[in-house]
């Protein structure tokens, strides 16, 4: 009994001297960050920033396809209002779809799967049938965002999360710090199935989603996303714009061809086909000239970029990471969803493999 009392003693010791290096530390990163912008340190910290919708939300500009369709915008308040309300941790509420909302759905998953096996990049196609097989992925019927996030977290970690419309890029990059990707649930107007001015299911679900299954394509994903964490506006603009040439308008070349792994393209019938049309003008991907092309929102862009790999391109985002002004260094802990603050001289690593 003796042994057993001094034994726990000791354990209080300890306790305690390590929680007054905790607070010592704490302190420490606390005056790093005076001036820093904020930014989420726990996963669930992203109820804070989740629902600061910037536009197309549960209202609509003038020139939108849907803007004079009634009914059409009260669908569109009602699945905002599910994205509103939404919290982490809890099941992403399911969807009844309308018959004319999978009709639209269908004539466009029909014409891109028929593009697909020319076009996209094998990681796509690999994940994308997994889909078909395992995540409801078909012509007649609209997946579920809590049966993919299910899938994507077996496979990589990712994870999805419902959101009204169109973040900020500060805050939607701050979601692919943790491995969570904001996804919309409504889908675009049945006048135009080709043509979205915003982000939709049909967009995130087709376009994101398969390479969100692949370990390296997450794991470059979320490094931008760690890279974007308290910095400048102007560093904030830089890596959105990076996002948007790979992420969203990237090609690889793969076996001597150009293929494309951008989920802007490969969610854009008519973009996907000009693409690898021979009068398109095509780039290495550097992040030092990337992030000073402008990205085009109205029509096709002006020019491509193209990596060798995803891995390759992960590198050289890390190397770019390197000359963002940042007074402290971070890692992320997979197994709490945390961000782990490291003043400069405990700057170890940045990333969480």
């Amino acid at each position: 009994m003796e042994v057993n009392c001094k034994k726990g003693q000791v354990d209080d010791l300890i306790q305690g001297l390590r929680h007054k290096v905790d607070c010592v530390i704490h302190e420490e990163y606390e005056n790093e960050l005076d001036g820093i912008p904020w930014f989420p340190r726990k996963i669930s910290d992203l109820d804070d920033i989740s629902n600061r919708v910037l536009m197309y939300g549960s209202e609509l500009d003038a020139d939108h396809p849907g803007f004079k369709d009634k009914i059409y915008r009260e669908r569109r308040k009602k699945l905002s209002a599910l994205a509103m309300s939404y919290k982490h941790g809890q099941p992403i509420p399911r969807v009844e779809y309308t018959q004319e909302e999978i009709a639209t759905w269908g004539r466009i998953f029909k014409h891109l799967k028929q593009l697909y096996p020319t076009h996209a990049c094998k990681e796509f196609l690999e994940n994308f049938n997994l889909l078909i097989k395992y995540s409801g992925y078909r012509e007649d019927s609209i997946p579920q965002l809590e049966d993919i996030s299910c899938f994507l977290k077996r496979r990589t970690g990712f994870q999805l999360r419902p959101v009204a419309g169109y973040l900020s890029s500060r805050n939607f990059l701050a979601g692919l710090a943790f491995r969570l990707f904001h996804c919309t649930q409504y889908i675009r107007h049945s006048s135009d199935p080709f043509y979205t001015p915003e982000p939709d299911c049909c967009h995130e679900l087709l376009g994101h989603v398969p390479l969100l299954a692949d370990h390296n394509f997450a794991q470059f994903s979320q490094e931008i996303g760690l890279a974007s964490l308290g910095v400048s506006d102007d560093e904030i603009e830089k890596l959105a714009t990076c996002y948007f040439f790979t992420v969203e308008f990237g090609l690889c070349k793969q076996n001597g061809e150009m293929r494309v792994f951008g989920a802007g393209l490969l969610s854009s019938v008519a973009e996907l086909q000009h693409v690898l049309s021979s009068n398109v003008k095509v780039l290495s991907f550097d992040p030092e000239l990337t992030c000073k092309q402008k990205p085009i929102i109205t029509s096709f862009q002006k020019v491509y970029f193209y990596t060798n790999s995803f891995e390759e391109a992960k590198e050289k985002m890390r190397e770019f990471a390197k000359t963002i002004k940042r007074p402290f260094g971070i890692r992320y802990s997979h197994c709490t969803q945390t961000i782990e603050i490291l003043s400069n001289t405990r700057k170890i690593s940045t990333y969480g493999e």
